[in-house]
């Protein structure tokens, strides 16, 4: 059966011959099947040829739940930039807005008077360089 591959639910479907071939070496390497068929299946035949090992990378050094929301916002086609563009995970973007601003500005807010909207300086100044997607924060100029 030379271009199908078996998923875990038994189902065999037939891929073009380079795709088999990547798959047929992932899984040689302990790469679970399941995982590439779910990953062809939603980015297609050639970007699971050109990413898919670099997104398993990143997805094991950081998390898949962080490396799917950084692919929402810009596209399987940049996960090259995913180490250099990734920020964290905050609750919210008010909460990234005040850890920012405390890691660039030595000064401690909480000894002064001034009264800071977190809502504000992200809309009207970090939104531009940010993205903000399921709780991860990436910077939109990597």
């Amino acid at each position: 059966m030379k271009n199908q591959t078996t998923d875990m639910n038994t189902s065999v479907v037939t891929y073009p011959a380079n795709v088999q071939q990547k798959i047929d070496e992932l899984v040689a390497e302990n790469f679970h099947i399941d995982d590439i068929v779910e990953f062809i299946n939603e980015n297609g035949n050639d970007n699971f040829v050109e990413y898919y090992e670099e997104y398993v990378q990143c997805g094991e050094d950081y998390s898949y739940d962080a490396v799917d929301a950084f692919v929402d916002e810009f596209g399987i086609e940049c996960i090259a930039h995913f180490t250099d563009a990734y920020y964290g995970e905050y609750d919210s973007e008010e909460q990234f807005a005040e850890a920012f601003v405390a890691d660039c500005y030595p000064i401690n807010l909480d000894d002064t008077p001034i009264v800071v909207d977190w809502t504000k300086t992200w809309e009207c100044n970090l939104r531009y360089d940010f993205a903000f997607n399921d709780g991860y924060v990436f910077n939109k100029n990597y």
